[in-house]
């Protein structure tokens, strides 16, 4: 499959939206998008919603017809995060998996919380920056479990699988030895991004550890599951989910005109970020 993306409005703007395409026909970046690209071997597909040192926080909307990559917003406002010393934005290419579903009717029996209602979040630590909309393929080494406001937030660490160094990772206690501090990074970056905004350090479970490859998995598997009871209209509440999609012809959500229904490609430059976004915050007890 060809994936490729198509823009609508300029970035940082409230009219920005990101589609993915397969074959130049728009499709779901939530549904339609295999959760494998190759089962045999646990290989998955990623879509990538931020790049590498950006601040922008874009994510896969749950509102939208196909679900297309918008930037977040609060009060009407852009949202973006802020660079809390050492880190610049976001210090992984950050995403989701699709065909995944952290359902928030249902408490995660280690966590004792309830999922986030969102796919689960992917942080692919290769060495490339990659783009909004960009569909990767990434093997998995190990996942982190933050709390967030009461609930279950999972943080799977990934690499690209056409990275270097991608053959010699192949669980959690490889990226220590191959990216040395940046689990520590990771655990402090999700811990205090929040602080300058005025909100509280976050939270994780397990003490901050990040668990095995194998625990990630089996939550890769729980969580494809559960988006499967939810595609299926399977006695579960959607949270008002957009479930439309172009190619799961058995599901009661697909409908082959929902591509036609979207804009044509309309990229534009680049608005401006206001310069408040390029501050640098100290922020106590950081190391």
């Amino acid at each position: 499959m060809v994936y490729s993306t198509r823009q609508i409005g300029a970035k940082n703007t409230l009219e920005y939206k990101v589609y993915i395409e397969e074959d130049g026909k728009p499709i779901s970046a939530f549904h339609d998008i295999p959760l494998y690209a190759d089962k045999e071997n646990n290989i998955f597909n990623m879509v990538v919603e931020i790049p590498r040192w950006s601040n922008a926080k874009l994510e896969i909307t749950k509102e939208d017809a196909l679900n297309p990559i918008i930037q977040d917003t609060k009060d009407g406002k852009l949202r973006f995060v802020r660079n809390c010393f050492p880190h610049h934005g976001y210090i992984h290419n950050y995403g989701a998996f699709p065909q995944t579903w952290e359902d928030p009717n249902q408490a995660h029996p280690d966590t004792k919380a309830v999922g986030d209602n969102d796919p689960i979040d992917v942080l692919e630590i290769g060495e490339t920056i990659a783009y909004t909309g960009e569909v990767k393929q990434v093997k998995v080494l190990g996942v982190m479990a933050l709390l967030d406001e009461g609930e279950t937030d999972w943080k799977v660490i990934a690499i690209d699988v056409k990275d270097p160094l991608a053959p010699k990772l192949n669980d959690i206690e490889d990226v220590e030895k191959y990216f040395p501090g940046l689990i520590k990074a990771t655990n402090e970056w999700f811990r205090i991004y929040k602080i300058p905004d005025g909100k509280r350090e976050n939270q994780f479970a397990f003490s901050g550890e990040a668990k095995n490859k194998k625990y990630a998995l089996d939550v890769i598997k729980e969580t494809n599951e559960s988006w499967k009871h939810l595609i299926a209209g399977k006695s579960v509440d959607s949270k008002g989910i957009e479930l439309t999609n172009t190619t799961l012809t058995e599901t009661p959500s697909y409908s082959a005109a929902a591509a036609s229904a979207i804009p044509a490609s309309s990229p534009r430059e680049d608005a401006p970020i206001d310069k408040s976004i390029d501050k640098w915050f100290f922020i106590s007890g950081s190391a």
